[in-house]
């Protein structure tokens, strides 16, 4: 072959080695404008980053879990005004024991369901919740109001289950609601939203008082029915969570082994359980104690009030120091505060002496209530688990506010109909007392499981905590036992 065959052969070949080459790269460059046109589109569509602690959605949620609080958890609070109504006339057949069942469980329905409303509430059913809990609570305080005299199951259904489960469908999901717009203020945020329940305990009372004796009590029901239904709409208006994750930067599913094996959760969990058997004795039985005292009853009517004014304060107050010096460190103080004040009720025998322990009460029991759900999502690991953690937590207390309250009436009750107050007193000092053991020891030994929560609410999605690979204590839950029993043993 010649060599200008040769050279022709060669730029031949080049050229057709070549111009497939260049088609390759042509392609390649339109995938990659493609491909970042898809990723521009993509990102347009993505809901934008939430922003934490501020902003008017994530106030007009508070105000919104307010009035929730003030229409649920507030109305509850009210039940004093309904264990003296019907003990001493409407249900006048039944001990006190019965009739506060009605109030206990009650309770027991607003907080049972709530592993089953945590887990609907991290599934995205918010807004279904909230619409037909507050159409379920309304319709069955109407059915209430229709309930006839001495017929007590009727009484029952009505505002135990009926009324409960509404209840239920609010209560818990408009406070973990709150862990959606507030982070590093959450327990501020959560004091002054729970705060609610301490309005609607001093406004409810008296509304029912007052009501009652210009109309008939079943039209005071109504009355404040139709109230709770208006309020409970425009909660429902105003509510808002944040846009839920896309399936690729979703946080991960709760996993309830890890949950029941985390043993300062645990231990959390049943120190409430044992507050709860006796923390709701002044808000059911303070009105009939000072009506057996012999105070006035026009001034009798305004306890349970005095008592609901004391823990709007107390909700908030503890909350803001507890964004700082944390909730343990603020619970420890209140829980023993209010059992010294428990005990104290032995001294009362006049209204000025009931109103000021209502008012010391109210302050440092309210404080509890609102502490406890800051606490239990500072022990959650990721935003994924928030409700299931509430849920479980919940439910266990639910089950102490079924039986304390019965408790505390059969003991209060005697075969002559009198009434023996220094047992349900003495009940409920020692179960708060016995709550506060463990507490400091749990506070002093997770202080890494803590910290770790920590600074997860601090930083801005789970991925990133996770990638910091942190590894978190293992706590034996046999020594934790042990060492809560001896110290237990050691305080009594």
């Amino acid at each position: 072959m010649s060599e200008e065959s040769q050279c022709h052969t060669v730029v031949s070949s080049t050229h057709h080695e070549y111009r497939p080459h260049r088609a390759r790269r042509d392609s390649d460059l339109d995938g990659t404008i493609a491909a970042s046109h898809v990723e521009k589109l993509h990102e347009g569509l993505s809901p934008p980053a939430p922003v934490f602690d501020t902003g008017y959605n994530a106030w007009m949620t508070i105000v919104g879990t307010f009035l929730i609080q003030f229409c649920t958890y507030g109305y509850v609070s009210a039940f004093g005004v309904y264990q003296d109504f019907y003990t001493r006339g409407f249900l006048s057949g039944e001990t006190p024991s019965n009739i506060s069942w009605i109030g206990s469980f009650q309770l027991f329905m607003s907080y049972a369901p709530g592993v089953l409303v945590g887990r609907a509430f991290d599934a995205g059913y918010f807004r279904l919740m909230i619409s037909v809990g507050g159409f379920l609570l309304v319709v069955s305080m109407f059915m209430l109001s229709l309930a006839k005299e001495g017929q007590y199951y009727q009484v029952f259904l009505a505002q135990a289950v009926g009324m409960g489960l509404g209840q239920a469908l609010l209560f818990l999901p408009s406070i973990i609601v709150i862990g959606h717009h507030f982070r590093r203020r959450r327990a501020l945020a959560t004091g002054i939203a729970v705060s609610g329940a301490s309005v609607g305990g001093i406004i409810w009372p008296i509304l029912l008082n007052q009501l009652s004796q210009r109309t008939t009590f079943p039209n005071a029901i109504r009355a404040t029915a139709a109230l709770t239904g208006g309020l409970l709409l425009v909660a429902n208006l105003i509510m808002k969570t944040q846009p839920r994750p896309s399936s690729a930067s979703a946080p991960a599913k709760p996993n309830f082994r890890v949950i029941l094996l985390d043993a300062p959760y645990m231990v959390s969990i049943a120190a409430a359980f044992c507050i709860s058997l006796g923390l709701f004795f002044p808000y059911f039985y303070l009105q009939l104690y000072a009506m057996d005292k012999g105070v006035n009853a026009e001034l009798a009517f305004y306890v349970v009030a005095i008592l609901n004014a004391g823990s709007v304060l107390g909700r908030l107050l503890p909350n803001f120091f507890a964004d700082k010096l944390g909730p343990y460190n603020m619970l420890i103080p209140c829980l023993a505060i209010s059992s010294v004040l428990a005990f104290s009720i032995f001294g009362l025998h006049s209204f000025a002496g009931i109103a000021i322990f209502a008012a010391l009460y109210g302050f440092w029991s309210g404080s509890y209530v609102s502490l406890i759900p800051s606490l239990l999502a500072q022990l959650c690991l990721h935003p994924g688990e928030q409700g299931t953690r509430m849920g479980i937590a919940f439910s266990a207390v639910g089950i102490a506010f079924l039986v304390g309250t019965p408790i505390e009436g059969a003991l209060l009750h005697s075969i002559d109909g009198t009434f023996i107050w220094w047992r349900p007193i003495i009940f409920c000092g020692v179960c708060s007392y016995l709550s506060i053991p463990p507490l400091p020891w749990f506070a002093n030994s997770c202080i890494n499981h803590l910290d770790i929560a920590n600074l997860h609410l601090a930083l801005d999605d789970c991925r990133t905590f996770r990638s910091l690979s942190i590894t978190l204590p293992v706590v034996d839950s046999a020594s934790v036992l042990d060492h809560w029993v001896s110290l237990t043993s050691l305080w009594v």
